[in-house]
Parts: C-alpha cells; sequence; structure tokens
C-alpha cells in the first residue's frame, strides 16, 4: 500500500501543496483533481522518485511495483506486438500470454496488421497508445495515469474505461474528462488551495463537500469579523474608564487569542462567450458529395453529403486517423476536395480551431500581440478583456507565446477566436489541455452561441451535452446520424463494441441442449435473480444509511458553528469527533457499496448472457 505523510512542495513563492498524508489501499481507484497548475503531475513526480519534495515522506512496501504512462518514448522490440507482449510479467509455468496484449492493443485501436509493424514507424499518437498498452500490461500494483485518454479516439477511451473498472490494483488518474473519471474511479482527491483531501465517492461529492466547507469559512469569517469590530469599538470606547477595565481587557486577551480567518482568493476560471457576428438566412453551409483522400485508391471521405444550419450542432467522430480533422479542413477551405463541393453561404463568417493551428502562433509575440493579429481594430481594453476571459489577466497577457505550455497555448487560440464576430465555429479538439472547470465553461460557451457549430471531440460528456446530429467514421464509411451521441449509442453504437459484445457472448454461460436445457437454464435463471437481488438489497441499504449520515453532517457542522461562536470547547470536541466518524463510515460504505456494485454487474452480465441464449 502506498502511503504519503505530511507531503509538500513548493516552486519558489508558489506553494503547490503542503501537509498532504493519504494511503492508496489496493483495489482503490483514485481520481486526482485541481486545476491546470496545482501540481497534479508534480505529485506523480515525487511519488515516482523523479523529483524531490520539500518535506515529507513516500513510503512503499518492498517489491511494489508501480506503473506510468512515461512521456520518453523508447522502444527494443522490432514489432508492435512484440513491444506490448514484453512488458507481460513472466509466469513460473511458461504459459504464453501473448493473446493478452493483443486483447489489449485491439482495445487501444489497433489492427492486426499494425501488430507487426515497427514501433518507430507509427505516428506519435500511436506511440504513445503503445507505451500506454505496455504500461497496462505490466502487473503493476499501482497505475499512475496522467492524461491517459489525449491520442485516444471515443472508441479507445470507452474500451480504456472498461479495462480500469476492471483493474484490481490500485489507481491514480488525472484526466480532465470528468465523466471518465466518474466511471472508473472509486475515491477523488483534490489539490485545492494547497492542500491534499480524499474521500469516497465522485468529483461532483467533493467538490460539493469543499464547496460547503468554503461557505461555512466565508460566513464564519463575516461574524468573526463583525464581532472583533464590535469588540474593538468597545474597547477603544471604554479603554479610559478604570470601572471597564476588566471588561476592556477580556476583550483584547479575546482577541489575542481568537485567530483571524483570512478572506478565500478567487480562483478564477475560464469565462468567455463568443463575439457572434449576424446571419440573416437559416442554410449556412452545403457539403454535396464530398470526397478526398491523399491517396487516390484510399479515399478517406466518399459521397458525404449533408447541410449546415443555423443552431446547428454537429459532432464529427470516430476512430482516429480515419480523417475527422481531414474534414474540418476541407470545411475551412484548408484543403481542396477531389471531388464534390464545399459550399457556405455568402455572410458566413467562420472562426476555425485545429490542432495545427497552434504551431502557426509566432513565438516571438506576446499573448495580447497574438490576439491583437486577429481582429487589429480592437481597442487595447478590448484586447485585454478577452486575455483576462482565456485566464490570460494582468501581466500574464504581456508572456511571450514561445514560453507557454500546451495548454496555455490553446487558450490564445481561443482567445484568437473570441476577438473576431463570428457565426460557424469549427472547432478540433478544442478541449485537449483544459482542466475539468475550463471544460465546462467551454460547454456553456458554446450552448450560448447562436451560430452553428462543429465540432470534433473524444470527451463523451462534451458530445451529449451539445451534439444535435453525428457524421460519424466507423467501419471505413463515413456516415450522417441525424440525432444526439446517446441516442447513436442506443440505436446504432460502434461497430468494435458489437465485435467485443459477440466475443463475450460467444464465452458466456451455455446450458444444454434440449428438455434438460430447459431446466437447467430456469434453474440458473432463478439462481442468478436471486443473487441480483440479495446484491442489490445490500446495497440499497448502504445507500439508506450513506444518506442518512450525509445529512446528519450539515447538521454537525451548522452546531459545530454556534459552539464555536459561543467558545463551548466541550461541545465542539465532541461535534467534531461525531463529523470525523461519520465521514470515516462513510468512506467505508462507498468501499463497500463500489466492491457489492462489481459484483452485481458481473451476476447481471452473466444473467443477461442466459436470458439473451435462446432455447425456449
Amino acid at each position: 500500500m502506498l502511503t504519503v505523510t505530511n507531503l509538500s512542495k513548493a516552486y519558489g513563492r508558489q506553494t503547490l501543496f503542503e501537509g498532504a498524508s493519504f494511503q492508496v489501499p489496493p483495489g482503490e481507484r483514485v481520481g486526482v483533481v485541481g486545476r491546470n497548475g496545482t501540481g497534479k503531475t508534480t505529485l506523480f513526480r515525487i511519488l515516482l522518485g523523479e523529483e524531490a519534495a520539500d518535506s515529507g515522506t513516500v513510503t512503499v512496501p518492498a517489491g511494489y511495483r508501480i506503473g506510468y504512462l512515461a512521456q520518453h518514448l523508447r522502444f527494443g522490440h522490432p514489432t508492435v506486438l512484440g513491444e506490448a507482449a514484453s512488458a507481460l510479467p513472466s509466469r513460473e509455468d511458461g504459459t504464453d500470454e501473448t493473446y493478452r496484449a493483443k486483447a489489449v492493443l485491439t482495445g487501444l485501436g489497433f489492427s492486426e496488421d499494425e501488430f507487426h509493424r515497427a514501433p518507430v514507424s507509427l505516428s506519435g499518437g500511436y506511440q504513445v497508445r503503445l507505451n500506454l498498452a505496455r504500461t497496462l500490461l505490466a502487473g503493476s500494483d499501482l497505475l499512475l495515469l496522467d492524461e491517459p485518454t489525449n491520442y485516444l479516439d471515443v472508441v479507445s477511451i470507452r474500451w480504456l474505461r472498461r479495462f480500469l473498472c476492471g483493474w484490481r490494483g490500485a489507481l491514480l488518474l488525472i484526466t480532465h474528462d470528468r465523466d471518465f473519471m466518474d466511471g472508473v474511479t472509486t475515491h477523488t482527491m483534490a489539490i485545492h488551495r494547497g492542500r491534499v483531501r480524499k474521500m469516497a465517492g465522485g468529483t461532483e461529492k467533493l467538490y460539493g463537500q469543499i464547496l460547503q466547507e468554503e461557505e461555512i469559512h466565508e460566513q464564519t469569517r463575516k461574524n468573526d469579523e463583525r464581532k472583533r469590530k464590535e469588540s474593538e469599538a468597545f474597547i477603544s470606547r471604554f479603554r479610559a474608564q478604570a470601572t471597564k477595565a476588566r471588561a476592556v481587557q477580556s476583550r483584547i486577551k479575546a482577541l489575542a487569542r481568537h485567530e483571524r480567518l483570512e478572506k478565500l482568493s478567487e480562483i478564477r476560471d475560464l469565462d468567455f462567450r463568443f463575439a457572434e457576428a449576424s446571419f440573416a438566412g437559416k442554410w449556412m453551409m452545403e457539403v454535396r458529395d464530398l470526397s478526398f483522400g491523399y491517396e487516390v485508391r484510399r479515399p478517406l471521405i466518399e459521397g458525404l453529403t449533408f447541410p449546415v444550419a443555423k443552431g446547428d450542432r454537429i459532432a464529427v467522430v470516430g476512430p482516429n486517423g480515419r480523417g475527422k480533422t481531414t474534414l474540418l479542413r476541407l470545411l475551412a477551405g484548408e484543403l481542396a476536395p477531389v471531388s464534390g463541393v464545399v459550399e457556405p453561404s455568402a455572410n458566413v463568417q467562420a472562426g476555425y480551431f485545429g490542432q495545427t493551428n497552434v504551431d502557426r502562433l509566432h513565438p516571438g509575440l506576446t499573448v495580447e500581440e497574438e490576439v491583437r493579429r486577429a481582429n487589429p481594430s480592437l481597442t487595447r481594453t478590448q484586447v485585454r478583456t478577452l486575455c483576462g476571459a482565456v485566464m490570460f489577466g494582468g501581466g500574464a497577457a504581456e508572456k511571450k507565446v514561445s514560453v507557454l505550455s500546451g495548454g496555455e497555448r490553446s487558450r490564445v487560440l481561443l482567445g484568437k477566436i473570441l476577438a473576431a464576430p463570428v457565426n460557424l465555429l469549427l472547432l478540433d479538439e478544442p478541449t485537449n489541455h483544459l482542466d475539468q472547470e475550463s471544460v465546462d465553461a467551454f460547454v456553456e460557451a458554446v450552448t450560448a452561441f447562436r451560430g452553428a457549430v462543429i465540432l470534433v471531440t473524444h470527451i463523451e460528456r462534451v458530445l451529449s451535452a451539445l451534439a444535435t446530429k453525428l457524421v460519424v467514421f466507423d467501419g471505413g464509411e463515413v456516415k450522417v446520424f441525424d440525432g444526439g451521441y446517446r441516442d447513436f449509442l442506443d440505436r446504432v453504437g460502434w461497430q468494435a463494441e458489437a465485435r467485443e459484445g459477440v466475443t463475450a457472448r460467444a464465452s458466456a454461460e451455455r446450458p444444454a441442449k434440449g428438455r434438460d436445457a430447459r431446466r437447467q437454464r430456469a434453474e440458473i435463471v432463478a439462481r442468478r435473480s436471486k443473487e441480483i437481488g440479495v446484491l442489490r438489497k445490500a446495497i440499497g441499504a448502504i445507500e439508506a444509511e450513506i444518506l442518512t449520515l450525509e445529512d446528519r453532517i450539515p447538521r454537525d457542522e451548522e452546531a459545530l458553528i454556534c459552539a464555536s461562536r459561543r467558545n463551548d470547547g466541550a461541545a465542539i470536541r465532541t461535534l467534531s469527533s461525531a463529523a470525523a466518524a461519520d465521514r470515516k463510515r462513510i468512506e467505508a460504505l462507498f468501499r463497500e457499496m463500489v466492491a457489492l456494485g462489481e459484483q452485481l454487474q458481473e451476476k447481471e452480465r452473466a444473467y443477461a448472457s442466459v436470458l439473451g441464449d435462446g432455447g425456449g
């Protein structure tokens, strides 16, 4: 088990975290959250021994193996399959487990033809996938995954989510995809205002707790300030009166004893709205019989037709390397079709956020200068306001592009789009490098935009929130689906998952044939139904107890505030102990509920397999 005690780290005057203590026992999957720059990746580097902490200790048992998705790619085997299989732990009985490497590679989007390619011949994104495959196959006691969904497409991300849900070791996960995190993890750990805190449950629960505590802190601070001013006024008024000397001294001592609460500093989020250019008509663009390929005999897009209306939210989805970015470049006019047409209306004004556009930023210019280039007619005050909207407030707007991180450069591109009025947005992976709070702000801005949006993203939460129509690259074809992302999953689904389902069904439990088969099948159904009922009842009882405890904690905290106001030490100790015991009990109940939930899922899958097996 990993144990961290009183860990602190700062860079100059910036404290990332201090006094951090936590444990990660086997089987616990922990999501690590916090805004960009709060120290999430630094914490991982300290746990790996790649960076020294200022104080504190990291303790791991002898022989404890930590798997990490390294940034530096080194390959020592001639083929992709050989490289992945090399990570498998050796078996004493000599069993060949290459099939496991094949399963993981397939899940991460590799075709069988690619198993035999040289790793160095892969694109950068697929080299990262191969590195991820090695990490997942290594049999580690603890996995540290820092943004593992970068360079993955939506199909591979869905596979990775299923893989991690079945992971039996410990896991620490950083990702900007909140739904992915909440779907995988059992606990959440936040780095917030220099503190590290961990609790059972998802991100919403933890942030809700933090918000409640900060509201209590601010209310207590205001009450303390009011009482302090009253005491100071009393002392000032009666200091010279001998008859009030004892009371004055008592107030002075009370003020000296009572620690002054600091006002919490404001935390800035990405907060912007797209500037809208007017558009009088309905149809903004028409795509007719569009075909394109970089090689004559290997078209990426063939015969694609769809209109773009004002207010449309069209998501372009599918595996990587199939043509999503190419389609946006065709729509933006950066590429010419092999055949067919892309016909925008006369008064369309498009803003294009492309993956490669980051490379077009001038390294010698400042953030302010780059934003101004998008619309030279803006005043300096307007440009500075836009810089602030994408979190380059004050002196940060004067940073040179050359010193910015990848995430910061992405925000500069967003600022350039904000600078000029548009009525059509073409956005290719705009949420890469954004933290979870910034992704939420992006979704709000796109929702408020009254023009049309054509979007490439692999974050299913964003797809579900925005898309009203899909352009789907799957199975070597590109088709238009008229509906939202959840409708697509329910009515059509991904071909790779359909094949995986057939494989799973084939290996499921199957009863015998004939009359005995019907009796055996009925017995299996009855047994599994009973097991499922018992598990659901147990989970329901745990949920009820958690709700009771969660209702009680705020009441105890309110009572704790009252006790603090009247300086009732005995009540403070009793209420603090009760609240701590309740939180500890909730964590234990969540662990138990997660374990039972995993059992229930397994039972339900097996039950569905028997029901779907036929044989009246």
